[in-house]
């Protein structure tokens, strides 16, 4: 069932045309300051990839994609979820070394997605990855990411405001991390995953909960993740507390992926050792991928954050149920 809260006295702070201004500048600014941080080019990105690939994201394994034929090509082609392992094949097609990566627009539609404030069946996102050494591997690194990323979204809200200063969102740059079974363990009564983070990001504003995939102690994952990517014991998301809508905001879903070891011990732990025999995967099982990490960093969201918008539908282009439509008419909300 499609929600949506509007919260009370709430009205944009731009008008229409400041609004695209202000999406337009978000997007140019923090591309430069990401991909300087992290030294990433830019490069194109497919649509769609062939099912027969492997290529597509299973994201947490119950989504479906959106599937067509090609005639002229004689296989059946997927919209994709993302560009996770897409990312990866590439960055070995490009001849990219250590310590270089890339970065694309990654535009993809969920069609099961429940749609609420911050979901749509339209998702865009800056995906990115680079390429590592093996010593890298470790969760320093990854909050060393973590840090440069959330600097480069900081660093971007600092220069919104000068250039829109009606516009008040602060952004702690601090960031605290702790684990998915660190963080079950710190409040035992809350039985669900987002439970935990809108808690725990409320007290600490800016936070990366890592290692997710795995079930916890509980029997349960903190939250799905698909086996093929992401190292569950190197992964994290990267939230925000949004003072419009008094929740957590996951802004980034990123990691360390798989090594032929990782794979192999999350294919037979989740059941997914079908995947075997699909060409990319075999490729990470014979080790003729580099090694890397990379992730997924919403634009949509992240406009709405620093905009201090109540529904992502004021940032981006989608199709809204009938009610969601009446009620944001209502309440003077424009969606695109």
């Amino acid at each position: 069932m499609n929600k949506i809260y509007i919260p009370e006295g709430y009205k944009p702070c731009l008008d229409a045309y400041d609004t695209q201004r202000a999406i337009a500048y978000i997007k140019e600014t923090f591309q430069e300051e990401f991909a300087k941080a992290l030294n990433l080019k830019r490069v194109s990105a497919p649509l769609f990839v062939t099912e027969s690939s492997g290529l597509n994201d299973n994201l947490n394994g119950y989504e479906r994609a959106v599937s067509f034929d090609i005639p002229a090509v004689g296989a059946d082609a997927q919209v994709v979820h993302s560009l996770a392992k897409w990312k990866r094949l590439a960055l070995k097609r490009y001849h990219f070394t250590i310590g270089n990566g890339l970065y694309t627009d990654m535009n993809a539609i969920r069609r099961d997605e429940d749609l609420d404030n911050i979901h749509s069946i339209y998702v865009d996102q800056w995906d990115w990855e680079k390429v590592i050494t093996r010593e890298n591997r470790n969760s320093e690194y990854l909050k060393l990411i973590v840090r440069a990323i959330v600097r480069a979204i900081c660093d971007t809200n600092d220069r919104l405001h000068v250039r829109f200063p009606q516009l008040r969102t602060e952004l702690c740059r601090e960031v605290s991390f702790i684990t998915s079974q660190a963080l079950e363990d710190l409040y035992p009564d809350l039985k669900t995953g987002s439970e935990r983070e809108k808690t725990y990001v409320k007290e600490h504003r800016t936070a990366c909960i890592m290692q997710i995939g795995r079930k916890l102690r509980s029997g349960r994952p903190h939250d799905g993740r698909a086996p093929d990517y992401d190292d569950w014991n190197l992964n994290c998301d990267i939230f925000f507390w949004d003072e419009i809508l008094g929740r957590a905001l996951e802004i980034s879903s990123m990691g360390i992926r798989v090594d032929s070891e990782s794979l192999d011990r999350q294919l037979t732990e989740s059941g997914c050792d079908d995947r075997r025999t699909l060409p990319f995967h075999q490729m990470l099982l014979n080790d003729e991928l580099p090694l890397t990490i990379g992730g997924g960093i919403g634009q949509s969201r992240l406009c709405m954050l620093m905009m201090g918008c109540c529904h992502i539908g004021e940032v981006q282009a989608s199709v809204w149920d009938h009610a969601t439509v009446k009620e944001c008419e209502k309440a003077g909300i424009r969606l695109l």
